[in-house]
């Protein structure tokens, strides 16, 4: 696998994990409560975190050939 077919492919993971974040950020606002809400958003921002790593580390290195 080249080079560019692995970013793309982590990309696409930075993606899936920020869309992730935000289907649990809303669920963990409108559908649950308590403890279990809390820990649902934690999990949200953890994905939106890491998705935002992803995806800021991709853009910053650059085209490949």
């Amino acid at each position: 696998m080249s080079l560019s077919m692995l970013k793309m492919w982590v990309s696409i993971a930075g993606m899936v994990f920020l869309i992730l974040a935000i289907g649990l950020i809303l669920l963990s606002r409108y559908k649950l409560k308590g403890f279990l809400a809390g820990l649902v958003s934690l999990l949200a921002y953890i994905f939106l975190f890491v998705g935002g790593i992803i995806i800021v580390y991709i853009v910053l290195s650059g085209p490949t050939l």
